[in-house]
């Protein structure tokens, strides 16, 4: 895998038919496979109210500022007590192999 950058920047999580989302900022890492996929992961921030509320589900995604909708995917099984971050797992609308910044 050959690291590509970093996608960071604020946004909307958005689960199921949630018409409002919630606010939330993100710091992904992006790499290209040796398929030339490009994969990423990282981390989302959000209040620790709406974090507990959504974690674990399966249906979500990130709807960034610049326009892009990503699918998210909790990397861990537990969210720390009162957390306002998770890892996850990123797929989606990611930005092409040249687009991502270090």
């Amino acid at each position: 895998m050959r690291y590509l950058g970093a996608l960071r920047g604020a946004g909307v999580v958005k689960s199921g038919d949630d018409a409002q989302g919630v606010p939330a900022t993100y710091d992904f890492e992006g790499f290209l496979t040796k398929n030339d996929r490009v994969a990423s992961s990282g981390e989302i921030r959000m209040s620790p109210a709406a974090l507990k509320d959504v974690f674990g589900r399966r249906d979500l995604r990130l709807l960034t500022a610049d326009g892009r909708v990503l699918s998210l995917a909790f990397s861990d099984k537990k969210l720390a007590a009162m957390g306002d971050a998770a890892a996850v797992d990123v797929s989606g609308e990611l930005p092409m192999p040249a687009d991502w910044r270090y």
